[in-house]
């Protein structure tokens, strides 16, 4: 084998691993894209769209008539915003609880403890924040 044939063979060589990477990329990106795209929406659709959408699985799935559709949705609708309720007044309760059990522990720290406390307080408030989802 003459040195330019060998140099050949490496840029050939060089050439098809470049594009296997390159494919192998392409192709992974739009694979994990399709999948990601896939999961997006549910999430970041409107109370009222998910319903809507639950409304037509369920009347393609089952073979709902308008009527039945129709009440249908207007049930969903109905324990949805019940369930909303539900789930705020649970969220009072527990702030309310968390509250009381600060105000507890802060009365048995002393003076120099309380500062600490506080900013440690603020910190656990600031978490709990990036943690709660927006859309409440």
């Amino acid at each position: 084998m003459t040195p330019d044939s060998r140099r050949q063979a490496r840029l050939w060589l060089a050439l098809v691993f470049i594009l296997g990477i390159a494919i192998g990329g392409a192709f992974g990106y739009a694979f994990a894209h399709r999948s990601y795209a896939a999961s997006v929406p549910a999430q970041a659709l409107t109370e009222p769209e998910r319903r809507v959408h639950r409304v037509a699985q369920m009347t393609s799935e089952l073979g709902l008539s308008a009527e039945q559709a129709q009440r249908i949705d207007a049930i969903i609708h109905e324990k949805h915003d019940q369930m909303k309720m539900v789930h705020d007044n649970a969220d009072k309760s527990v702030e309310d609880l968390r509250q009381q059990a600060r105000a507890q522990m802060r009365a048995l720290l002393t003076p120099e403890q309380l500062p600490k406390f506080e900013e440690f307080v603020r910190k656990l408030d600031i978490e709990r924040a990036r943690q709660t989802p927006a859309a409440k």
